[in-house]
């Protein structure tokens, strides 16, 4: 009987669980694209050249911004730069860790990017849920101007973040945020933050 009952509490967990599991796979195999402000920015995980150029035709991308950083030496990156090319969208590398935090001057250089790319963006990462999750909290809150509740929904499990203080490796994208929302993070020198245009 009390085997019964703790298998009958335990279902529950089980199906959420499961029901999550699901989810975070759908996001992967539909590219985890989304509108963030429509007409200026986009997010998803590393997209296919078809991908792209869907996002291009229906959503009118100009700018991208690649938070994995240049690597010439793999496919996805020359495919990537190819395809933007051909399609007349400027590429921009911004390379992030999401198992660092982005300091202050990253940051500064980070928003000014964003605020003067030709718009809309499509910003994205390997996953669309971590860097790519601090990325675009940090254009609805610094460029858009929007409130930080709207910001930090940007940087949650509904795109794939999931975060566990200090145990989990994308949890310096929180700590980031943390230092964005409590104003830690006021930039004075933006020189040491290389972003590469192509």
């Amino acid at each position: 009987m009390i085997r019964h009952f703790w298998f009958r509490g335990l279902l529950p967990l089980v199906a959420a669980s499961a029901a999550f599991m699901i989810y975070l796979g759908i996001l992967q195999v539909s590219g985890n694209f989304h509108e963030v402000i429509a007409g200026q920015l986009y997010r998803s995980s590393q997209p296919s050249d078809e991908q792209l150029a869907d996002y291009v035709k229906s959503s009118g991308i100009r700018t991208i911004i690649n938070l994995r950083g240049e690597n010439e030496n793999s496919g996805w990156y020359r495919d990537e730069t190819a395809t933007a090319a051909t399609l007349g969208v400027q590429h921009i590398d911004f390379p992030m860790s999401a198992r660092k935090r982005l300091g202050a001057e990253r940051v500064a250089q980070l928003v000014q990017i964003m605020r003067d790319a030709p718009k809309p963006i499509l910003i994205h990462c390997k996953s669309g849920s971590d860097r790519t999750g601090l990325a675009s909290a940090i254009y609805v809150y610094r460029v858009a101007g929007l409130d930080e509740e709207t910001a930090e929904h940007q940087l949650s499990i509904w795109f794939g973040h999931l975060s566990i203080p200090y145990l989990s490796s994308a949890y310096a994208m929180d700590r980031s945020w943390n230092d964005i929302e409590h104003g830690t993070d006021a930039a004075t020198n933006l020189s040491d933050a290389p972003a590469q245009v192509i």
